[in-house]
């Protein structure tokens, strides 16, 4: 038998969405940090390419506390946390096979990212009242990325055998159960900000 008979499949289909995925929050976070260095260079006179209504922009969330939250830039979180998660895929694709405690600390990772991202969403439709087209792009990555990673970790047996069925039985729904998530948060905004009527005005 040769080596390339015992060797186990990569997990390509895996790899590609974290690196998609990735990418496309990195890109959100990149976006935002060029608005960051517009505001701190102009302050309210900034004119930025997301500021596409009074509801409906950046320029008040990257001003307020809350667009820095541990003192410095929340995009900065962004870029290092997304290209970690562009680097798990790349890493994936090019056969690696990572340890336990390495897809532990991973989703622990992206947990807690998904934790904060939910704080941001509170923050931006209860207490700034807007939305923000670039975080919206986060939120459209964060919720399919935790429920993928975490689904597809319990599947592996990555929690221990215990969780390994439920994780199969889940893992091909990780995406309904995202867009039910990414659902219920464009009701928020709506409901909130009415954000389908300032965006056509």
């Amino acid at each position: 038998m040769t080596d390339a008979a015992i060797a186990p499949r990569r997990p390509w289909a895996y790899a590609i969405f974290l690196v998609v995925f990735g990418a496309a929050g990195w890109w959100a976070a990149f976006q935002l940090t060029l608005d960051k260095f517009l505001v701190l260079e102009k302050g309210k006179n900034a004119v930025l390419n997301c500021n596409i209504s009074p509801f409906v922009q950046c320029g008040t969330n990257l001003q307020s506390w809350q667009g820095s939250a541990f003192g410095f830039p929340n995009p900065i979180l962004g870029l290092g946390g997304f290209a970690a998660v562009i680097a798990v895929g790349v890493t994936l694709l090019a056969g690696a096979r990572l340890a336990r405690w390495y897809w532990w600390l991973f989703n622990l990772g992206v947990a807690g990212a998904l934790v904060f991202t939910i704080w941001l969403i509170v923050q931006s439709a209860f207490v700034l009242g807007t939305l923000c087209p670039w975080c919206g792009l986060v939120y459209l990555v964060m919720f399919p990325l935790f429920w993928v990673v975490t689904l597809r970790n319990a599947a592996t047996g990555e929690f221990g055998s215990r969780l390994t069925r439920i994780g199969g039985i889940l893992l091909p729904y990780a995406a309904p159960i995202a867009i039910v998530c990414l659902i219920a948060v464009g009701l928020i905004f709506q409901l909130r900000l009415d954000v389908l009527h300032h965006l056509a005005a």
